[in-house]
């Protein structure tokens, strides 16, 4: 699964830094795959360019890349931006179902190992 920020966000930001993946993104700002990852050292390997800039999910509070989030698996034993945020706003994504093991093999295409 991935971790998704709800409408109760303070736009405190403290889940921004946390982020291994850098997949969470302040309200109204453009994001890509290469964003605090390897994919921009192996742009040649992959069928698309992961520097190109995304438009934003939201506008108004912080979002999180679904395609970036790994619940912090293979980092942390629990999501960071969830364990950090006064609002308890990150929660679990049920509209983004991925086990365990998926998301270690996401952690691992997204920093090279």
């Amino acid at each position: 699964m991935s971790i998704k920020i709800t409408e109760e966000c303070i736009n405190c930001g403290a889940c921004e830094s946390e982020c291994p993946n850098q997949a969470i993104y302040e309200g109204g700002k453009m994001w890509s795959m290469s964003d605090g990852t390897s994919l921009k050292k192996r742009k040649e390997e992959l069928k698309i360019d992961p520097t190109i800039p995304k438009d934003p999910r939201k506008q108004e509070i912080y979002f999180v890349v679904s395609e970036k989030c790994t619940e912090c698996v293979g980092f942390y034993e629990e999501p960071q931006c969830a364990m950090i945020c006064p609002v308890n706003c990150c929660i679990l994504d049920k509209n983004h179902l991925e086990s365990k093991e998926d998301l270690f093999k996401k952690k691992n295409f997204l920093h090279g190992e």
